[in-house]
């Protein structure tokens, strides 16, 4: 993980410590750094790189800055607008983009803020690359033999800023190209999180024929994720149950991760998802390599509910990042995590909310089953986690008392459960989860961890 940009890009509170100057020297690095590998390959014409931002009121203020240092640099700003971060993923790719940008801290308040990053391909960009920039962001860059500032645009080499919420326009399509049914005749919930769902799923769901009811789609730039979302799913639960509806489907800020509530008003989770779709694949013979990818915080029942399946599945390190890493590597088709984030390689390179949530009512359609029948068989077990804000995540989990009591838990458990500590790629918080049999054990075993780090003087 890099000094600035972590598991899922540079990320701090507007202001504070991810700045107006800190956008535009990514834009100056990234408009410079992606002109001259074009130029060196033979090819002048100027890079050109997309951008999308979600509704925080900072939003707008990183969009310009990023753009100045972009066409300062020399290339051309190509601005999506409002979108999700899938949307940013897939026309990079589908339009041959040099790089994009999506503006955004996901699930986090509105006065956060963070800068993601997307390579040509329409996966987050590589470390090697992000290196550079950070080099560059602490003024020690050697690029191509440049040090020190980077060389400004002149005259007719500035670059130019496009509106291309057209393709905004092209993904909305694309996702609605994916409906294999009608959905005509069911009631749809949507909660948008006052992000960047609200000018997306709507029109993606009235086409493919939903009665559709909507909430929390009226952002103002400063109630992004307020008790809305995939992390607030209580008044999406309140809506399903008010309204009779069939479904509903709970996006996060930037709508990378999607949340079920099924007919009776219940949460289906990631791993859930996973479970419903995965057999799904298997039943039809389309889950290439037999295996799901899941991360080391995926609940126990999905991985016994699998094994009575007879499905595989592979355990990475938390983030969409390398699930879809190991998807890649090993030809799999499916993954995700318990927060929501599915990938679908054979459509998206990125967790995608909106396309979780069609897959979903696709199998809702195709085996005429409510979504609860369809999670009926998967049983989750009992699962706590601690959020414990610290001063140093790496001094924290490195503690020999915190590492003592982590391993006398892990000794209780035994093979009736687990234990794991690890820490926020995004927050100065390490998590503390414990799954076992009986909550209040779990409740019981994973404060012990957590009085500890308190006791030792981690907490912030």
């Amino acid at each position: 993980m890099g000094k600035y940009f972590g598991t899922d890009g540079f990320r701090g509170e507007a202001n504070m410590n991810l700045t107006a100057d800190h956008a535009y020297k990514v834009g100056r690095f990234l408009g410079w750094y992606y002109g001259e590998k074009k130029r060196r390959a033979g090819d002048d014409t100027p890079a050109r790189i997309v951008i999308g931002k979600d509704t925080r009121r900072s939003s707008y203020m990183f969009e310009y800055t990023l753009v100045g240092g972009l066409v300062a640099s020399g290339a051309d700003a190509y601005l999506l607008h409002v979108t999700t971060t899938p949307c940013v993923a897939y026309i990079s790719r589908v339009d041959s983009f040099d790089c994009g940008i999506m503006i955004s801290a996901s699930h986090n308040p509105y006065y956060d803020n963070g800068i993601k990053l997307i390579n040509g391909d329409g996966e987050k960009m590589d470390e090697e690359t992000i290196a550079l920039i950070e080099a560059y962001l602490d003024g020690e860059n050697d690029v191509f033999g440049v040090k020190g500032e980077l060389p400004f645009a002149h005259r007719e080499n500035i670059g130019r800023t496009v509106d291309y919420v057209a393709g905004r326009n092209r993904y909305i399509g694309y996702l609605i190209s994916l409906g294999l049914y009608s959905f005509r005749g069911k009631k749809v919930g949507l909660d948008c999180a006052n992000g960047s769902s609200w000018n997306v799923a709507k029109a993606v769901f009235d086409a493919l024929g939903a009665e559709t009811y909507v909430i929390n789609a009226s952002p103002d730039g400063t109630n992004i994720n307020r008790d809305a979302g995939s992390t607030h799913i209580e008044g999406l639960q309140a809506l399903v149950k008010e309204k009779g509806l069939d479904v509903g489907f709970a996006y996060d800020g930037d709508a990378d991760r999607c949340l079920c509530v099924d007919e009776k008003g219940n949460v289906v989770d990631g791993d859930a998802i996973l479970y419903i779709y995965g057999r799904y694949m298997k039943e039809r013979g389309k889950l290439v390599s037999n295996t799901v990818v899941t991360t080391v915080m995926s609940n126990f029942g999905l991985y016994k509910a699998f094994d009575e399946l007879g499905i595989n599945y592979a355990k990475t390190d938390v983030g969409d990042k390398y699930v879809y890493e190991y998807m890649m590597k090993n030809g799999c088709r499916l993954g995700g995590e318990q927060s929501g984030h599915i990938i679908f390689s054979k459509y998206a390179s990125t967790g995608d909310g909106i396309l979780t949530s069609l897959k979903i009512m696709e199998v809702i359609m195709a085996q005429k089953k409510s979504l609860s029948e369809l999670a009926a068989p998967f049983r989750v077990y009992p699962q706590v986690l601690i959020n414990v804000r610290v001063k140093d995540k790496a001094a924290a989990r490195n503690d020999d008392d915190v590492i003592a009591a982590t391993s006398k838990v892990a000794e209780a458990l035994g093979d009736s459960g687990r234990i794991l500590m690890r820490e926020s790629g995004t927050e100065p918080v390490i998590r503390v989860m414990v799954e076992a049999s009986d909550r209040e054990l779990c409740q019981s075993l994973a404060q012990s961890v957590v009085d500890v780090i308190l006791e030792k003087g981690h907490g912030a």
